[in-house]
């Protein structure tokens, strides 16, 4: 026999209810919530009365749409929220709900139970209030019933408190809103506060289109319950960018939510928050039981089942670090550069690019646990990661599984060379990067790469042997993100026939052609503007003065580059032109050679030879 806990729908309808009621699920109902996520409201029964504003959070679907939760199906409700509406209606959201008895092994409802109302009950035919006196209706469940609701019931929230200044006490949060879990917002709540920790916060972004310029940052907070992301645009970055701190903790309130962007997030929530002017950042000086980040650690060794540009978190051992380089992106703008390697208990490694002033502030010299949340998988070469600006990267973080790492490096780890996954592909020794999967010229044509269906990726090491500076340099667009060839007009102004604009500039690109040779082979290989920067030792605009200037500086230049060695990381690919099928081969990117490391590949290649 299950018994109900009489009297829970009273204590919760008056915002007092604890957790742990046994309820019986009486009537669940589906609400489309347009673009977002569906939600779902609930009808409970304690035996004695019955409420139906009870809705489920977007994370427990799942068992609505499994039929776990049917009418009938008896439950206990181990953790909720009460929210009020701005009309004053209390909404219970449940966060963790467990069936205790399904419906199918529960006969029919259990007891008589009638609606319930703020005061003592009546009887239905009793209850009859005048039309002109709304203010006698029952919360809620007497417009909802066993009726099917509809979204306009919860009305979006209108804010139309003046919102606090940041700095505040948090006592005035407290008393303003009961805070809340980030896994109860919702775009239909009026009145939130959420107490959290900022795990991350991007820099500064621009942006200029047709309807004006402007400026953003966005940051993600988590509570124990989940994550969320928030942007803030123009005036509330002038207000909150320079006083949030990231791994610090905050009261926020009155916010607006809508459905998360997922182009521009990986943070697990249906739903993000925008700053606006009634929003309240206060922080929390108390000493808050809040996590500082909540990551999903997959094993390094099952990258090799995702697919490219998913978003994983990563925890690993910093086994080689390379130095700090500076690339040109195609904005002609220098961004810095640093690719580590990251091993775990898998015996597999893998690369992390790290960028910006993450590139520059690393220090792997002691070997550090480095946690990575979201960061992209690439098949470049084989399996590889990159931080992005909304990666979170942690330094020996204070959590179980960076203690048990260090634990297993320490004992057993450190004397373990290392599978890298990118070698796991095929071919290759170790280090120098630990990643590349080492060819020579002579194996890329025996092997036949590059005649499958995708492209192949491999390194070498090579000399430049002639570099053909014919029609190397092309004018381009001048815009930030346009490359394609202008034409000169003859009048003092370049036409860039995609951007459908004529300019009076242009700006220098390079497209070189380079033939590489090792001790076996050569090749002819394509270097864009990056990987030719970096074998000429001058950028496009210096190079493209010098033609127009100064011609025998510029063959110097080029007379110069050759014989020069180079790691070279090259992509290479069967393509038709004019019915004739031969191998492309572009350079992706082109490093100095490190002797000590290529040393140690070497002489770990000699070993494995001497073994067999």
């Amino acid at each position: 026999m299950i018994t109900l806990t009489e009297g829970a729908i009273e204590a919760l309808s008056s915002g007092n209810g604890g957790n742990d009621a046994v309820l019986q699920l009486v009537s669940i109902r589906k609400i489309e919530g347009g673009s977002g996520p569906a939600r779902f409201r609930v009808m409970m029964s304690d035996g004695r009365h019955t409420m139906s504003s009870f809705m489920l959070c977007t994370q427990l679907n799942c068992m609505a749409e499994d039929n776990r939760l049917a009418p009938n199906c008896v439950v206990l409700l181990k953790r909720h929220v009460t929210n009020i509406l701005k009309d004053g209606r209390r909404v219970v959201i449940i966060l963790e709900i467990e069936v205790v008895r399904p419906a199918a092994d529960v006969n029919g409802r259990i007891g008589n139970p009638t609606p319930y109302t703020d005061g003592p009950t009546k009887a239905p035919a009793q209850q009859a209030p005048p039309p002109a006196a709304p203010v006698s209706r029952p919360p809620l469940q007497a417009q909802i019933g066993n009726d099917t609701p509809s979204s306009a019931s919860f009305p979006p929230p209108v804010n139309r408190a003046a919102g606090r200044d940041f700095g505040k006490t948090p006592a005035g949060a407290a008393a303003a809103a009961k805070v809340v879990p980030i896994a109860s917002l919702n775009p239909y709540l009026s009145k939130w506060t959420i107490r959290v920790r900022v795990t991350n916060k991007s820099s500064i972004r621009t942006w200029s289109n047709s309807r004006g310029e402007g400026k953003l940052f966005s940051m993600e907070i988590v509570d124990e319950s989940g994550e969320i992301r928030v942007t803030g645009f123009n005036q509330e970055v002038d207000k909150y960018f320079g006083l949030i701190e990231v791994g610090k903790v905050y009261y926020i309130s009155k916010g607006s939510l809508k459905v998360a962007n997922k182009q521009y997030t990986s943070v697990k929530n249906d739903y993000e928050i925008t700053l606006n002017g009634e929003t309240s950042i206060i922080p929390c000086e108390d000493n808050c039981d809040v996590p500082v980040l909540q990551c999903d650690f997959i094993s390094i060794g099952d990258l090799e089942n995702k697919e490219k540009d998913s978003v994983v978190d990563v925890i690993g051992v910093c086994k080689s670090v390379d130095e700090v380089t500076r690339l040109t992106t195609k904005t002609n703008r220098e961004v810095s550069k640093r690719t580590l390697s990251l091993m775990d208990a898998s015996g597999k490694m893998v690369t992390l690019t790290l960028w910006g002033e993450d590139a520059e502030q690393f220090d792997g010299t002691s070997q550090p646990i480095v946690a990575i949340k979201s960061a992209k998988v690439s098949d470049f070469g084989g399996r590889s990661l990159s931080a992005s600006f909304s990666s979170t990267m942690m330094i020996n973080p204070d959590v179980p599984e960076a203690h048990k790492l260090r634990g297993w490096y320490d004992k057993e780890g450190h004397s373990v060379e290392g599978q890298s996954l990118t070698e796991s592909k095929g071919g290759g020794g170790g280090g120098m990067g630990g990643n590349a999967n080492w060819k020579t010229l002579s194996d890329v044509k025996t092997e036949h790469l590059g005649h499958g269906e995708k492209a192949d990726y491999f390194t070498c090491i090579g000399t430049i042997v002639y570099l053909r500076k014919e029609n190397c340099l092309y004018q381009a667009c001048p815009s930030q993100d346009c490359n394609k060839k202008v034409v000169d007009q003859q009048n003092g102004m370049f036409r860039c026939e995609k951007c459908d604009k004529e300019f009076p500039n242009f700006k220098y690109r390079l497209i070189l052609s380079a033939n590489v040779s090792d001790y076996g082979d050569n090749q002819w290989v394509t270097c864009f503007q990056e990987s030719a920067e970096a074998i000429l030792g001058q950028n496009a605009a210096y190079l493209g003065q010098l033609k127009d200037s100064n011609e025998a500086a510029f063959d110097e230049i080029f007379q110069q580059a050759n014989f020069n060695t180079f790691v070279f990381r090259n992509r290479v690919k069967l393509e038709t032109y004019n019915d004739e099928s031969r191998i492309k081969a572009t350079v992706m990117d082109v490093k100095p050679v490190d002797h000590k490391e290529y040393s140690k590949r070497l002489i770990l290649n000699i070993r494995k030879m001497a073994g067999k």
